[in-house]
């Protein structure tokens, strides 16, 4: 009885291992098809962009292209119909001074926040950050008249202005919580001595907190890069218009010369924020070890 016993027990085992097995392979099979569906629109512009608009026109759109050259033709007349070198001086300026703008008040709002005792600093805090909690079309229509009233709308310092506010409430929270987390002594040592709060905060604050700035640096600027909404609305003219609002003019002025120039536009208009991630990657990772420490 002992030994049916056994081989009942040996059966449970084998049937639960087999069904384990089965919906493994589901799970993998599930995970492929996934997986390609991620992966079918890259490969749509990774193939579109080397075709050139006769070929694009006749051929089925997943069909791999004949040669390499057509991305060159490409390349040229989105960067000339679309007008894709101002337009990424404008979101370069927009993202790297908006960004910076906005992590080093950040920086300075945290500071006071964490390292300061000032009066009802968790209000200060809520106050900053309420920035976030709303939905942020509702900005628009009040944004759009401030601005035209104040005669900044379409111009490059309007934007900046912009950017650099809406950018500022996020850094303060990633800031605050770190620098809650660095000692105090160094501070009051170096209050002892006499150095005031701007002195602590460039020469001892400042310094340990490089990776976390730059990684939201890295964030912000990449959210500006990518920003349409407004854009649009706030600076939609040829001297202020970023590189996505520059794509979307450029999709709908020009659908005619073919979609794959349009893709090789919006290729183009990817490159220079994986630049920067790529060169400051070391940094970011470092500031991403640190929070998550």
């Amino acid at each position: 009885m002992a030994v049916d016993l056994h081989l009942l027990d040996l059966d449970a085992i084998a049937r639960r291992e087999n069904a384990r097995h089965r919906s493994g392979r589901w799970k993998f099979l599930v995970a492929i098809v996934f997986s390609l569906v991620w992966v079918l629109p890259f490969y749509f512009l990774a193939i579109s962009i080397f075709k050139s608009n006769t070929e694009y026109a006749l051929n089925p759109p997943l069909s791999l292209p004949s040669g390499l050259s057509p991305i060159v033709e490409n390349m040229r007349q989105a960067w000339e119909l679309g007008n894709m070198g101002q337009s990424m001086f404008n979101s370069a300026i927009y993202g790297t001074f908006g960004a910076a703008l906005a992590v080093f008040f950040a920086a300075m709002a945290a500071f006071a926040i964490t390292r300061i005792d000032i009066p009802w600093r968790n209000g200060w805090f809520m106050l900053i950050f309420a920035g976030t909690v709303f939905p942020f079309q509702m900005y628009l229509i009040p944004l759009f008249f401030g601005y035209q009233k104040l005669g900044l709308l379409n111009s490059h310092a309007g934007m900046l202005l912009f950017y650099t506010a809406i950018c500022v409430p996020f850094p303060t929270l990633v800031l605050r919580n770190f620098m809650s987390g660095l000692s105090r002594e160094m501070d009051e040592a170096a209050r002892m001595d006499g150095a005031g709060e701007f002195t602590v905060f460039f020469r001892i604050v400042l310094p340990n907190t490089t990776g976390p700035m730059i990684a939201v640096f890295l964030l912000q600027f990449t959210w500006i890069w990518n920003d349409m909404l407004f854009s649009t609305v706030l600076g939609n003219r040829l001297e202020t218009r970023s590189i996505m609002n520059a794509l979307l003019v450029f999709q709908g002025s020009y659908s005619s010369i073919g979609p794959n120039v349009v893709l090789t536009a919006a290729l183009l208009a990817s490159v220079p924020s994986l630049v920067l991630f790529f060169l400051l990657r070391k940094y970011f990772m470092q500031g991403l070890r640190v929070q998550q420490a």
